[in-house]
């Protein structure tokens, strides 16, 4: 019975979010041999941009890695006392977070937070490489080239960082990889993000041309909502900035907010 009456809300809630033309799967890699997952975000808490995705390759019997850049010491939207404090308490968090999603290593780096452009491109992608070189996944995750989202610098550049370290040794000998898949957005939840988030509206480019790449599909996340706002959760400390990720979740109920927010988007970099 309530899934007949919300089920216009559940519609209406999918058609402002979703755009219908973007071509959906139930996995990010439609493939039954065991493939190997290095994911590289600069925040703890950037993860949970596609927390769903990583949940449901680890429940098809793939292997992620998770790498974190930074510890997150400059987001300090808590009021935590100090930085060293702050990056404890991201640290831990993003430990949860990990747990939570089950992925099989986290590797916590402690590059400066907010340093990316002192480090330098050609640093960061030394960094990559490494990392590329020691984990040799076949399948690598990050951020967009373009704008980190929403206009983060730091996350630019490690989207940069990872995708010019792919183009630049695809196909070559010794280096594995053969995919990169970068998070993005559909249009009408960046519409949405202008009207609901404030981050948005201070950083996205107002030019759409110079926004996000296109979304080439989704991956279907429903079944794994409810362990999603648990990795939320583990990111005590940025409570308010997660608020914009997912707006009124706390207000609506879990069963019909799963159904709205279903699926994660991304492009294939060729």
């Amino acid at each position: 019975m309530d899934l007949i009456l919300f089920s216009p809300l559940i519609l209406w809630g999918r058609g402002i979010l979703h755009d219908s033309d973007v071509p959906q799967r139930e996995e990010l890699i439609p493939s039954a041999a065991k493939q190997k997952v290095l994911a590289v975000f600069h925040h703890p808490d950037d993860e949970v941009t596609v927390a769903g995705t990583v949940m449901g390759l680890k429940a098809a019997g793939h292997e992620v890695t998770l790498v974190c850049l930074t510890r997150g010491e400059k987001g300090n939207s808590a009021n935590i006392p100090t930085e060293q404090e702050l990056a404890n308490l991201r640290t831990e968090e993003m430990k949860l977070s990990a747990q939570t999603m089950g992925v099989d290593l986290l590797i916590q780096l402690d590059y400066g937070d907010g340093g990316m452009d002192e480090l330098g491109l050609d640093s960061l992608k030394a960094v990559v490489l490494a990392l590329i070189q020691t984990q040799k996944p076949d399948i690598l995750l990050s951020y967009d080239s373009k704008i980190g989202l929403y206009g983060h610098s730091d996350h630019l550049l490690t989207g940069k960082a990872v995708e010019e370290v792919f183009l630049a040794y695809q196909g070559k000998n010794g280096f594995v990889p053969k995919h990169l898949f970068q998070v993005t957005l559909s249009k009408k939840q960046i519409e949405i993000g202008f009207q609901l988030s404030a981050g948005f509206q201070k950083n996205y480019p107002k030019d759409p041309k110079k926004g996000l790449p296109t979304p080439d599909f989704s991956v279907g996340t429903q079944a794994y909502f409810n362990r999603t706002l648990k990795v939320m959760q583990s990111h005590q400390t940025q409570k308010k900035v997660l608020q914009d990720l997912m707006p009124y979740h706390d207000r609506v109920p879990e069963w019909i907010y799963s159904k709205i927010f279903d699926r994660e988007y991304f492009r294939e970099v060729l």
